[in-house]
Formats: structure tokens, C-alpha cells, sequence
């Protein structure tokens, strides 16, 4: 199978969608725990729950399942969050803290599975980057996210609904947070946070330079707000999701027409 999927759109706007996949090869697979065969920190339906939001739309995702290779981690594996429960780019552990390997791999392994998945998946998303920035002059990278709300292991309480990250305003232009928090703090019954517990994965560090015409900014959604419940068999809910794609529909629109100003219109 691809490491990576993408679907090439003539608009300024990318989504990475790094957390989506769940494929896993058969020899990865046979050294995994009960525990983790379970793939119960996948992105569930992410990808799914933006299709069709914004006509022209780029978007970029992994096939693979983050417990063959974190597409969203360092590959020198350096934590993004340093001091603080987390997980790293072939994580040991799931999002509460089991043991997700039966064999755990090796550092050679760890070296083969970046070749093989983590470094594709990162080549597509820069070519189309630069694709994008050579057409307009800027490009938009929303990096697409979800996770259970209730969590001990990686926070404390409840998980806000809207988790927008830019690691401290430094990621994209400061129109581009200010609105996306300002559609977030807007939209009746849900609660947000700009920079809280998730200020961005690696790819939204890593590539947003707003200096050089590439904004980055990642959303974590609370998978209470589009599943019927947050554990297997992590159904889809068309009324919960059906309401908050008007959400991310308004986001995924203001950004595009952001665009124009923040790189000129080519």
C-alpha cells in the first residue's frame, strides 16, 4: 500500500491528515499486544468528517497507522513536549499509558519504518506546499487532528472541543489565528482553547514560516463532537457531525479567503 494518499486542489489551503490510516503490514502487526491491535488512538473518521468542506481543497494523508510511525513526531525523535506525558515516533505505550508491543522494535527498525513511511508522507506534503506556494504566492497548512476528551494519561479534566495550536503565534500569520479562534469561541455549545495542551504537532512546527508564505495551524478535535461514543466501534454520528462541519466549513472558507492578502493572488 502508498504510505501516502493525496488529491491535488488548485486553492491555497492543505490538509494534512496525518493520523487517519490504519494500515499496518502483517509482520508489524504480528508483534503487537492484544492491547495494541485494538489501533484505539487512531484519528477515527478525521478525514471523513472535512471531505467536501471547500471546493479546491488540497489534502495530503497517511495511510499508515501512527503505531507503524508517528507521521506527526520529530523523526530525530525529540519530544514535542518535553516533561509532559506524551507519546514519541513509534510510541511504546497508547494514550493511556498499556504497552501497545508484544516485541518492541529496534532502532534500526524505527530507522526502517521513517525511510519507508515517515519520510514519504513528508515529501508529498512538502512538494504540494511548494505546489501551492508557487500558485498563489502562499500556502495554508491546516493539519487535521482528533482525540478522546478524557484522557488521564496525556491531561488533566476534560478536553476542550476546539484545541487550536500554533505553537504560541508563531506558526502562522496572526489574522489566520485570530480566526480561526474567533469561529471556534463563536460557535454555540462547543468550548475552545487557542495553545493549551496541544499547541501543534511536529508538522505544524516544522513547516509553518509564516516569513516564507507558509502558514501552519492544527486543530484537535474532541471526538466527542462528531462520534457516538469515544471507544470502539467509534461510530460515526451524522447529527453531531452534520453540526459541526458548519464549524469547520466556516474555518476551512475564511482561510482561503484569507489567502489573497496574506501572499497576493497569482
Amino acid at each position: 500500500m502508498n504510505p501516502v494518499e493525496v488529491e491535488c486542489g488548485g486553492g491555497p489551503v492543505i490538509l494534512g491528515l496525518p493520523h487517519t490510516g490504519t494500515f499496518v503490514p502483517k509482520d508489524i502487526a504480528a508483534r503487537l499486544s492484544p492491547r495494541g491491535t485494538e489501533l484505539a488512538d487512531t484519528d477515527w473518521h478525521v478525514d471523513r468528517l472535512y471531505k467536501g468542506l471547500l471546493p479546491d481543497l488540497t489534502t495530503v494523508r497517511a495511510t499508515f497507522h501512527r503505531y507503524v510511525i508517528d507521521a506527526n513526531r520529530d523523526p530525530s525523535g525529540a519530544s514535542l513536549y518535553p516533561g509532559q506525558n506524551t507519546t514519541g515516533l513509534v510510541p511504546q505505550t497508547d494514550f493511556d499509558d498499556d504497552a501497545i508491543w508484544s516485541v518492541a522494535p529496534t532502532a534500526d527498525e524505527v530507522e526502517v519504518r521513517r525511510a519507508a513511511f515517515h519520510a514519504p508522507y513528508h515529501e508529498a506534503l512538502r512538494e504540494e506546499i511548494e505546489r501551492v506556494r508557487g500558485n498563489h504566492g502562499v500556502a495554508i497548512l491546516y493539519d487535521c487532528h482528533s482525540i478522546r476528551s478524557h484522557i488521564p494519561f496525556l491531561l488533566e479534566g476534560v478536553l476542550p472541543d476546539f484545541n487550536i495550536g500554533t505553537n504560541g503565534g508563531v506558526t502562522c500569520a496572526p489574522g489566520i489565528e485570530a480566526a480561526v479562534t474567533g469561529i471556534c469561541a463563536a460557535a454555540s455549545g462547543y468550548s475552545s482553547v487557542l495553545n493549551g495542551r496541544f499547541k501543534g504537532g511536529w508538522t505544524t512546527r516544522h513547516y509553518g514560516q509564516p516569513a516564507a508564505g507558509v502558514h501552519a495551524i492544527q486543530m484537535e478535535l474532541a471526538q466527542s463532537t462528531y462520534l457516538t461514543s469515544e471507544a470502539a466501534p467509534w461510530t460515526y454520528d451524522t447529527t453531531k457531525s452534520d453540526r459541526l462541519r458548519n464549524f469547520l466549513s466556516e474555518i476551512l472558507n475564511t482561510l482561503a479567503d484569507l489567502a489573497p492578502a496574506l501572499g497576493g493572488a497569482r
